[in-house]
């Protein structure tokens, strides 16, 4: 079976390490590379966070530092849902340095999508500054680009404001230069990841899933996303989710913008869904996603991070 080529551009994170293992163990993705970018924590602390996941993982994967900061707002990170560094609550071995690149994230996506022989697809589960970068500043990239599948956004209440998601409320501007690129996109947001739970039972269960399992499990006793007595949110796995298995969701292909002026809704993913605005669609969005089947899918997959 062919893999299919990708760009994860993160910033781990808790929910990040697994939505990284599942797709470095998967036997169906190629991860080509890496590229990190300042949103749980520090540009520095994200990607120190993943070259010793790359290190404690045993997979070899090039890795490059993007933006410290959003395009215009102030940056202000999630460490009080994510800790400090981001991913406390594990003995990480150090990182694994020479992985990282010496080119800056935008540079090392353009050669390697110009490279491949087949189309890239690329999978921001983080605030999109280097995603619209790379589109700004290489705009012929975008011919060698299958699909971005990217976790962000919400069709209806927020996490960062009222009705802002943190990843598109970190760099609101970036999100709106990535939804206007013309290609096509996947918005696995709030809605599926509100319902994308792993509960107190699932978690002893993945405790004895090896070391991968190990990890997540003592990662998952210091996240607060959401409660580990009632469930913990695996926002970034349902992008990863959707690429392995998207029968898992329910989608409508729609408008998506992004709202940067509102006073009380700024970096609001305006979700089009019954066509007010008259605009073609940009993006198919993930409405809604079996939770039972994804806890199931999830574990699996955990189990394969051997």
């Amino acid at each position: 079976m062919r893999k299919r080529p990708i760009i994860i551009d993160t910033d781990p994170g808790i929910d990040d390490a697994l939505a990284i293992a599942i797709a470095l163990f998967s036997e169906e993705l190629d991860v080509r590379l890496i590229t990190t970018v300042a949103g749980n924590v520090s540009l520095e602390n994200v990607t120190l966070n993943t070259l010793r996941l790359l290190h404690f993982f045993g997979k070899d994967v090039p890795v490059a530092k993007g933006a410290a900061k959003p395009l215009i707002v102030d940056f202000v990170d999630a460490s009080n849902v994510h800790g400090k560094t981001g991913m406390e609550g594990y003995d990480f071995p150090e990182p694994k340095e020479e992985l990282l690149l010496s080119e800056h994230a935008v540079n090392a996506m353009r050669r390697v999508i110009m490279e491949s022989p087949e189309p890239v697809t690329l999978v921001p589960i983080a605030t999109l500054t280097n995603i619209a970068l790379l589109f700004a500043m290489y705009p012929e990239v975008k011919k060698n680009i299958r699909e971005i599948v990217m976790m962000g956004g919400s069709a209806g209440r927020g996490n960062k404001g009222v009705m802002s998601e943190f990843n598109i409320a970190t760099d609101p501007e970036a999100a709106q230069m990535v939804f206007q690129s013309g290609l096509p996109i996947v918005m696995a947001g709030l809605d599926v990841g509100l319902k994308a739970l792993v509960y107190p039972e699932d978690s002893e269960e993945i405790k004895t899933m090896g070391k991968v399992g190990d990890m997540a499990y003592h990662l998952f006793k210091r996240y607060r996303g959401g409660s580990f007595q009632t469930g913990l949110k695996m926002y970034d796995s349902c992008a990863v989710a959707y690429l392995l298995c998207p029968e898992l969701f329910e989608v409508a292909e729609t408008y998506v913008g992004v709202e940067l002026h509102g006073s009380m809704t700024a970096g609001c993913t305006v979700v089009d869904l019954k066509g007010y605005l008259h605009k073609e669609p940009n993006t198919k969005v993930c409405i809604d996603i079996d939770g039972e089947k994804f806890r199931e899918w999830f574990k699996d997959s955990i189990r394969k991070c051997v």
